[in-house]
């Protein structure tokens, strides 16, 4: 059942009204809470109509000395707080660990400084400073470092710079250490401490090299004996403080880059209406209140501006949360700024930059290659080539299979030669990836381009009605018996298929299949591939197609080479022990979209139980972060492109072929994800017996389970079976992270160029409530909803309540 939201989710922090600020120190025991004072007393001395507030979300140590207490000391005058408050005066990992009450989540921290925030600017215009506790990467109470914990907020910061021996290398890695992570450091605060001048040296590094003011502050005066006494100076030395010029200087910087980001974020749709030219865009259409603005993001969401009146609306939170229902075009897997694969790609980005490739290597490239390698558990693949993208990958992929088949069959260079395919299927906008699909509303209207292949009829499966519907379309005949649709009890089943091939339920999909072929060959066609979607057709619907249908058709096409080449003798083909020899046409599964667990396997195509002889990876390749593509072939596809010829190589690259950010970035991508199998992360998604299969493997990998046997999802099976029932909805299906809603039209209208989602689509980008609103794209009729392989149980169940909700808003 859904599980309980535990509270409302938290997004970016920003109002007109309230200057937010988060206080970061380079180093412990630098100052942090004295320049902390100093803002909030000075930000009164300047602005005394308006309130100041400070935060401290988290402190350790006696409650006398905990820096709220400092604050209240010193700068009465001004709101503070401490939110988690440990007695042990140690870090706040182990101080909460030891603790009787209950260690805050990180969520929970940062929705408890979301309310604060919001109750502060409720009350007017003012100042908040949120002060972090030691280091940059101090831990917080769950154990993750602040500089990740905190993102999510993407409060601009305040650095407390180290003035002593070692301070500028402490201060400038700390500063890294945000930026790499996204956050603006708008100023640089620090001691003026003449024996070291670290001042001096960072005022220059950070002023000329990154635009940033840094201010200083006279040290605090040496403790006295006398309690009184060091109350008193530290008295006249925040009145002094604050009073200062450069203080004063450094609160009317920020005042200005408070306002300027607003500007800037307000301005933005009208600007880029004028300016950018969208993809998959009718422009004439598009006006700028239909842009959507986006701050940031982090794991699943976007941070989006809420449309606001500047002239009355001061108080309304100007950013939320939006989750990124389109993991953003199908790329998004480990989370919005990913630690992780930032570090890699700095990582890569300083040591190499970017290199270059032919004829040569480098260790993020190679061990990329190998891990891909032996993820895909496929024994014909062995060679791995690189490009930029989806689409090129899938270009790649033909030129490879074109060549192979052209040989073995000795058809001349002039002979036309196609592919063979599924109706709907695409591979991507370059022309020569348009060319493998038959015509559509992506490819009609595109002058150069020349559909080059044969594209065969499928059937279909949807869950109706609570029932896993598999129909076959009328031009095909039959599933079974006659009839168009054969229904089962669950996906698993009809993902069974060995177990449906027993029975013979593939007979009819071979006869079918084998009579196109017949024909197709009596029109002398020629045919140079089999390329195929594996499991899930993206671009052409969202439509999942009947795994039993694409595994006899790759089996048929590979058994049927004298369908393909009059005369030809199978016999005197080259045999491999290892069955990676490639018959009748090479196979490619374009796994763009499908692969890398998107479906919940590493290979899509291995939910059908047969090889390919090609395969095409990207998107979640690289985590969301960087475009890079890999195409991986077999030994016999390699081996058609040797020669004494230069001119027979595979002549096909790019500039930035294995870009080495691309691959350290994939490497670490593709690692945590097989890490994530392995350790089990899913497996609130599967079902006791599949939990109960993979801890009887050696391996505990989804991968090796037979493909019935591994079909999971993250979407509730309730949920899905109360879409399927829907009035509004004429079929859903969820696999893996994907779910797909085929909405009903009122009058019937299924394909790209229908509306028949667009009303739930709004529903759901318009939600407000705490469980957030959703960004998503549609496809005609369907409107598809994707989590990341890092999403929590509990935003899915968000989304699901949110999708709920939404439904019935949706008037026909």
């Amino acid at each position: 059942m859904p599980i309980p939201s535990p509270q409302a989710l938290a997004g970016s922090v920003l109002w007109r009204s309230l200057r937010v600020y988060q206080v970061y120190g380079a180093n412990t025991e630098i100052g942090k809470t004295v320049f902390s004072t100093v803002l909030s007393k000075a930000a009164r001395r300047h602005w005394p109509r308006e309130k100041t507030a400070f935060l401290k979300p988290v402190s350790t140590g006696p409650l006398d000395e905990a820096d709220d207490r400092h604050v209240r000391k010193f700068a009465s005058e001004v709101a503070h707080e401490t939110l988690h408050q440990f007695d042990l005066a140690v870090s706040p990992h182990i101080a909460a660990r030891v603790s009787s009450q209950q260690t805050p989540s990180d969520d929970i921290l940062l929705s408890s400084i979301h309310k604060f925030a919001a109750h502060r600017a409720s009350l007017g215009p003012g100042w908040l400073f949120v002060e972090t506790a030691g280091g940059v990467h101090s831990p917080g109470p769950s154990g993750s470092t602040q500089a990740d914990m905190y993102a999510p907020l993407r409060l601009p910061v305040v650095l407390i710079g180290d003035s002593r021996l070692g301070g500028i290398s402490t201060t400038i890695s700390a500063f890294e250490s945000l930026k790499i992570r996204g956050y603006d450091v708008e100023t640089v605060l620090l001691f003026k401490e003449e024996k070291y001048q670290n001042h001096a040296y960072l005022t220059e590094y950070f002023g000329e090299r990154h635009g940033i003011p840094v201010k200083t502050a006279p040290e605090p005066p040496t403790r006295a004996a006398d309690a009184g006494s060091d109350a008193n100076n530290m008295l006249r030395y925040y009145e002094d403080a604050s009073a200062s010029s450069p203080i004063a200087d450094a609160l009317a910087h920020l005042d200005t880059r408070h306002k300027q980001r607003i500007s800037r974020l307000e301005s933005m749709s009208a600007t880029a209406h004028k300016t950018i030219w969208y993809p998959f865009t009718q422009q004439k259409h598009l006006s700028p209140d239909k842009i959507t603005v986006i701050d940031s993001a982090s794991g699943d969401n976007f941070q989006t501006l809420v449309p606001t009146k500047p002239d009355t609306d001061n108080t309304t939170a100007l950013l939320r949360p939006s989750f990124d229902g389109s993991a953003s075009w199908w790329t998004q897997g480990l989370g919005h700024g990913n630690p992780a694969l930032t570090l890699a790609a700095a990582y890569a980005a300083g040591r190499y930059g970017h290199v270059m490739f032919a004829e040569a290597v480098h260790e993020p490239a190679l061990a990329l290659a190998e891990t891909l390698l032996a993820g895909m558990g496929n024994a014909r693949l062995r060679r791995v080539f690189y490009s930029d993208n989806g689409s090129t990958g899938a270009e790649v992929a033909v030129k490879m299979a074109l060549r192979a088949a052209r040989l073995r069959y000795g058809w001349g260079a002039d002979e036309k030669v196609g592919v063979l395919g599924l109706r709907g299927s695409y591979h991507g906008d370059t022309i020569g990836a348009m060319d493998c699909a038959e015509p559509c509303v992506f490819n009609e209207k595109v002058e150069w381009y020349e559909g080059k292949g044969a594209w065969l009829d499928y059937p279909t499966v949807q869950c109706r009605a609570g029932r896993w519907v598999v129909e076959s379309p009328a031009e095909m005949g039959g599933v079974a018996g006659g009839s168009r649709e054969v229904s089962f009890d669950s996906l698993s089943d009809v993902f069974d298929v060995e177990a449906r091939e027993a029975r013979g339920e593939g007979r009819v999909y071979e006869r079918v299949i084998t009579d196109t072929l017949k024909r197709l060959q009596s029109e002398g066609r020629k045919f140079g591939a089999l390329m195929l979607e594996p499991v899930v057709l993206g671009a052409g619907g969202m439509l999942l197609v009947d795994p039993l249908y694409q595994r006899t058709l790759v089996n048929v096409v590979r058994k049927s080479a004298h369908l393909f080449a009059d005369g030809y003798d199978t016999a005197s083909q080259a045999t491999t022990d290892d069955n990676s020899e490639w018959t009748g046409l090479p196979v490619i599964f374009d796994e763009v979209f499908t692969g890398l667990y998107r479906l919940g396997r590493f290979s899509a195509g291995s939910l059908l139980g047969v090889d390919a002889d090609i395969s095409v990876h990207a998107k979640l390749l690289t985590g969301g972060l960087v475009p890079l593509c890999a195409t991986l072939a077999s030994e016999s596809i390699f081996r058609a492109f040797e020669s004494d010829d230069k001119s027979d190589a595979l002549l096909h690259g790019h500039s930035y072929t294995a870009h080495a950010v691309g691959c350290q970035v994939a490497l670490q991508s593709v690692t945590e994800l097989r890490r994530m199998e392995v350790s089990g992360e899913w497996d609130w998604a599967m079902s006791a017996a599949q939990r109960e299969s993979l801890q009887q493997l050696p391996s505990a990998s989804i991968q090796n389970l037979a493909p019935g046997a591994s079909v999971w999802s993250v979407w509730h099976p309730e949920f899905v079976d109360w879409l399927s029932r829907h009035a509004h909805v004429g079929g859903v299906w969820a696999l893996g992270s994907v779910l797909a809603i085929h909405m009903s039209g009122a009058d019937g209208a299924a394909g790209y160029k229908s509306d028949a989602a667009r009303g739930l689509q709004a529903s759901l980008l318009q939600a407000a409530g705490e469980d957030g609103n959703l960004h998503s794209r549609v496809l005609g009729n369907v409107l598809y909803i994707m989590a990341g392989q890092k999403t929590k149980e509990e935003s899915v169940r968000r989304v699901e309540r949110l999708v709920r909700r939404a439904l019935e808003d949706v008037v026909e």
